[in-house]
Protein backbone atom coordinates (compact mmCIF):
# COMPACT_ATOMS: atom_id res chain seq x y z
CA UNK A 1 0.00 0.00 0.00
CA UNK A 2 1.36 3.43 -0.95
CA UNK A 3 2.09 5.81 1.88
CA UNK A 4 1.44 8.96 -0.13
CA UNK A 5 -1.57 10.47 -1.89
CA UNK A 6 -1.53 12.95 -4.77
CA UNK A 7 -3.89 15.92 -4.53
CA UNK A 8 -5.29 15.29 -7.99
CA UNK A 9 -6.98 12.12 -6.65
CA UNK A 10 -8.67 13.54 -3.57
CA UNK A 11 -12.46 14.20 -3.39
CA UNK A 12 -13.79 17.75 -3.83
CA UNK A 13 -15.49 17.70 -0.43
CA UNK A 14 -12.08 17.82 1.25
CA UNK A 15 -11.84 21.45 0.04
CA UNK A 16 -8.10 21.10 -0.51
CA UNK A 17 -6.67 23.12 -3.44
CA UNK A 18 -5.41 20.55 -5.91
CA UNK A 19 -2.83 22.74 -7.65
CA UNK A 20 -1.35 24.34 -4.56
CA UNK A 21 0.97 21.39 -3.91
CA UNK A 22 1.57 17.87 -5.17
CA UNK A 23 0.79 15.79 -2.08
CA UNK A 24 -2.15 15.57 0.34
CA UNK A 25 -2.71 13.96 3.73
CA UNK A 26 -3.55 10.30 3.18
CA UNK A 27 -6.18 8.91 5.59
CA UNK A 28 -4.84 6.12 7.74
CA UNK A 29 -6.48 2.71 7.46
CA UNK A 30 -9.40 2.74 9.87
CA UNK A 31 -13.17 2.56 10.29
CA UNK A 32 -13.98 4.27 6.97
CA UNK A 33 -12.66 3.87 3.44
CA UNK A 34 -10.06 6.26 2.08
CA UNK A 35 -12.31 8.40 -0.13
CA UNK A 36 -15.39 7.97 2.11
CA UNK A 37 -13.73 9.82 4.96
CA UNK A 38 -11.87 13.03 5.81
CA UNK A 39 -8.56 13.13 7.73
CA UNK A 40 -8.79 15.12 10.96
CA UNK A 41 -5.98 17.42 9.84
CA UNK A 42 -7.96 18.34 6.71
CA UNK A 43 -11.10 18.96 8.81
CA UNK A 44 -9.29 21.45 11.06
CA UNK A 45 -7.24 23.19 8.37
CA UNK A 46 -9.40 23.19 5.24
CA UNK A 47 -13.01 22.72 6.34
CA UNK A 48 -13.32 24.37 9.76
CA UNK A 49 -10.39 26.71 9.03
CA UNK A 50 -9.31 26.76 12.65
CA UNK A 51 -5.78 27.23 11.36
CA UNK A 52 -4.26 27.63 7.90
CA UNK A 53 -1.14 25.65 8.75
CA UNK A 54 -0.96 21.86 8.68
CA UNK A 55 1.71 21.91 11.39
CA UNK A 56 -0.56 23.84 13.75
CA UNK A 57 -3.52 21.54 13.04
CA UNK A 58 -1.30 18.54 13.74
CA UNK A 59 -0.21 20.03 17.09
CA UNK A 60 -3.83 20.66 18.16
CA UNK A 61 -4.78 17.05 17.36
CA UNK A 62 -1.72 15.54 19.05
CA UNK A 63 -2.48 17.52 22.21
CA UNK A 64 -5.77 15.58 22.48
CA UNK A 65 -8.04 18.56 21.80
CA UNK A 66 -10.11 16.85 19.07
CA UNK A 67 -12.71 14.20 19.88
CA UNK A 68 -14.45 11.76 17.53
CA UNK A 69 -17.60 10.09 18.90
CA UNK A 70 -16.75 11.27 22.40
CA UNK A 71 -13.18 9.92 22.48
CA UNK A 72 -10.05 11.98 21.91
CA UNK A 73 -8.02 11.08 18.82
CA UNK A 74 -4.35 12.04 18.56
CA UNK A 75 -3.80 10.84 14.99
CA UNK A 76 -3.92 13.69 12.39
CA UNK A 77 -4.57 11.11 9.66
CA UNK A 78 -7.53 9.50 11.42
CA UNK A 79 -10.36 8.96 8.87
CA UNK A 80 -13.59 10.52 10.15
CA UNK A 81 -16.60 9.42 8.09
CA UNK A 82 -20.38 9.23 7.78
CA UNK A 83 -22.33 9.98 10.99
CA UNK A 84 -19.15 10.54 13.04
CA UNK A 85 -19.33 13.35 15.60
CA UNK A 86 -16.25 15.59 15.61
CA UNK A 87 -15.95 17.97 18.54
CA UNK A 88 -13.44 20.40 20.03
CA UNK A 89 -14.65 20.91 23.64
CA UNK A 90 -12.39 23.90 24.42
CA UNK A 91 -13.87 25.85 21.51
CA UNK A 92 -17.39 24.48 22.13
CA UNK A 93 -17.49 23.26 18.53
CA UNK A 94 -19.47 20.14 17.63
CA UNK A 95 -20.13 18.75 14.16
CA UNK A 96 -21.65 15.68 12.52
CA UNK A 97 -20.40 14.35 9.19
CA UNK A 98 -23.29 13.56 6.85
CA UNK A 99 -23.59 12.57 3.18
CA UNK A 100 -25.00 15.30 0.92
CA UNK A 101 -25.40 15.80 -2.82
CA UNK A 102 -21.93 17.38 -2.79
CA UNK A 103 -20.24 14.62 -0.81
CA UNK A 104 -19.48 14.45 2.90
CA UNK A 105 -20.11 17.67 4.81
CA UNK A 106 -19.95 18.82 8.42
CA UNK A 107 -23.06 20.29 10.04
CA UNK A 108 -22.99 22.07 13.39
CA UNK A 109 -24.90 20.35 16.18
CA UNK A 110 -25.71 21.03 19.83
CA UNK A 111 -24.43 19.35 22.98
CA UNK A 112 -27.36 16.90 23.22
CA UNK A 113 -27.02 15.91 19.55
CA UNK A 114 -23.30 15.23 19.97
CA UNK A 115 -24.11 12.43 22.43
CA UNK A 116 -25.96 10.23 19.94
CA UNK A 117 -25.23 8.62 16.60
CA UNK A 118 -26.96 6.38 14.07
CA UNK A 119 -25.01 3.32 12.94
CA UNK A 120 -25.96 0.91 10.18
CA UNK A 121 -25.64 -2.84 10.78
CA UNK A 122 -23.31 -4.22 8.11
CA UNK A 123 -23.30 -7.81 9.32
CA UNK A 124 -23.78 -9.90 12.45
CA UNK A 125 -21.96 -12.84 13.98
CA UNK A 126 -22.54 -15.35 16.80
CA UNK A 127 -19.40 -15.36 18.95
CA UNK A 128 -18.11 -18.18 21.18
CA UNK A 129 -19.87 -16.85 24.27
CA UNK A 130 -23.22 -17.30 22.51
CA UNK A 131 -23.72 -13.55 22.24
CA UNK A 132 -24.68 -11.75 19.03
CA UNK A 133 -22.04 -9.40 17.64
CA UNK A 134 -23.32 -6.51 15.53
CA UNK A 135 -20.74 -5.24 13.04
CA UNK A 136 -21.51 -1.60 12.27
CA UNK A 137 -20.66 0.68 9.35
CA UNK A 138 -18.11 2.70 11.34
CA UNK A 139 -15.97 -0.30 12.28
CA UNK A 140 -17.30 -0.78 15.81
CA UNK A 141 -18.65 -4.10 17.06
CA UNK A 142 -21.36 -4.40 19.71
CA UNK A 143 -22.11 -7.52 21.74
CA UNK A 144 -25.78 -8.26 22.44
CA UNK A 145 -27.08 -10.84 24.95
CA UNK A 146 -28.93 -13.75 23.34
CA UNK A 147 -32.25 -12.87 25.01
CA UNK A 148 -31.98 -9.22 23.86
CA UNK A 149 -31.28 -10.31 20.29
CA UNK A 150 -34.68 -12.00 19.89
CA UNK A 151 -37.90 -10.28 18.86
CA UNK A 152 -41.32 -10.66 20.46
CA UNK A 153 -42.14 -13.83 18.46
CA UNK A 154 -38.73 -15.45 18.74
CA UNK A 155 -37.50 -14.03 15.43
CA UNK A 156 -34.22 -12.18 15.00
CA UNK A 157 -34.54 -8.64 16.33
CA UNK A 158 -31.49 -7.15 14.61
CA UNK A 159 -30.96 -7.75 10.89
CA UNK A 160 -28.37 -6.67 8.35
CA UNK A 161 -29.41 -3.32 6.90
CA UNK A 162 -31.16 -2.15 10.08
CA UNK A 163 -29.87 0.88 11.98
CA UNK A 164 -29.39 1.52 15.67
CA UNK A 165 -29.23 4.78 17.59
CA UNK A 166 -26.41 4.64 20.12
CA UNK A 167 -25.30 6.86 22.99
CA UNK A 168 -21.79 8.33 22.83
CA UNK A 169 -19.31 7.41 24.09
CA UNK A 170 -20.93 4.58 26.10
CA UNK A 171 -22.30 2.80 22.96
CA UNK A 172 -25.56 2.05 24.75
CA UNK A 173 -28.35 1.22 22.27
CA UNK A 174 -31.10 3.85 22.53
CA UNK A 175 -33.32 2.79 19.62
CA UNK A 176 -33.59 0.23 16.83
CA UNK A 177 -34.65 1.20 13.31
CA UNK A 178 -35.70 -1.65 11.05
CA UNK A 179 -35.16 -1.64 7.29
CA UNK A 180 -38.80 -1.94 6.29
CA UNK A 181 -41.57 -0.26 4.31
CA UNK A 182 -42.50 3.27 5.38
CA UNK A 183 -39.19 3.76 7.18
CA UNK A 184 -37.32 7.01 6.54
CA UNK A 185 -34.01 6.39 4.80
CA UNK A 186 -30.96 8.44 3.84
CA UNK A 187 -29.17 7.58 0.58
CA UNK A 188 -25.48 7.44 1.45
CA UNK A 189 -23.79 6.73 -1.90
CA UNK A 190 -24.32 6.99 -5.63
CA UNK A 191 -25.79 9.76 -7.78
CA UNK A 192 -28.66 10.29 -5.32
CA UNK A 193 -26.36 10.61 -2.30
CA UNK A 194 -27.71 12.85 0.45
CA UNK A 195 -31.40 12.54 -0.46
CA UNK A 196 -33.97 11.58 2.18
CA UNK A 197 -37.02 9.48 1.35
CA UNK A 198 -39.57 6.91 2.49
CA UNK A 199 -39.00 3.24 1.68
CA UNK A 200 -41.86 1.97 -0.51
CA UNK A 201 -40.59 -1.45 -1.52
CA UNK A 202 -37.72 -3.86 -0.85
CA UNK A 203 -36.88 -6.01 -3.87
CA UNK A 204 -35.02 -9.14 -2.73
CA UNK A 205 -33.18 -10.77 -5.63
CA UNK A 206 -32.24 -14.44 -5.87
CA UNK A 207 -29.41 -13.80 -8.31
CA UNK A 208 -26.01 -12.13 -8.01
CA UNK A 209 -27.70 -8.75 -8.30
CA UNK A 210 -27.90 -6.84 -5.00
CA UNK A 211 -31.15 -6.26 -3.14
CA UNK A 212 -32.83 -3.06 -4.35
CA UNK A 213 -34.80 -0.46 -2.35
CA UNK A 214 -37.51 1.75 -3.88
CA UNK A 215 -37.49 5.14 -2.12
CA UNK A 216 -40.04 7.91 -2.51
CA UNK A 217 -38.13 11.20 -2.54
CA UNK A 218 -40.45 14.21 -2.84
CA UNK A 219 -42.92 12.19 -4.93
CA UNK A 220 -40.25 10.67 -7.19
CA UNK A 221 -39.51 6.95 -6.97
CA UNK A 222 -35.81 6.10 -6.92
CA UNK A 223 -34.27 2.63 -7.13
CA UNK A 224 -31.28 2.32 -4.83
CA UNK A 225 -28.97 -0.55 -3.89
CA UNK A 226 -29.57 -1.77 -0.33
CA UNK A 227 -25.97 -1.03 0.66
CA UNK A 228 -26.52 2.63 -0.27
CA UNK A 229 -29.43 3.13 2.15
CA UNK A 230 -29.33 3.94 5.87
CA UNK A 231 -32.53 4.05 7.94
CA UNK A 232 -32.58 7.23 10.03
CA UNK A 233 -36.12 7.31 11.47
CA UNK A 234 -39.80 6.60 10.97
CA UNK A 235 -41.61 9.89 10.35
CA UNK A 236 -38.63 12.13 10.93
CA UNK A 237 -34.88 11.63 11.47
CA UNK A 238 -33.80 10.75 15.01
CA UNK A 239 -30.75 12.99 14.62
CA UNK A 240 -30.05 16.31 12.97
CA UNK A 241 -29.19 15.86 9.28
CA UNK A 242 -29.21 19.45 8.00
Amino acid sequence: MKRHLKRLRIPKFWRVPKKHAKWAVKPRAGPHRQFESIPLLVILRNILEITDKGKEAKSIIKMGEVFVDGKYIKDPKYPAGMMDVVSIPKLKMRYRIIPTTKGLELIEIGSAESKKKICKIRSKTIVHSGKLQLNLHDGRNLLINAKDAKGSKGSEKYNTGDSILIELPSQKILDHLKLEKRALALITKGKNMGLLGKIEEIIITRTKEPTKIICNVDGEKLEVIKDYVCVVGKNKPLIKLE
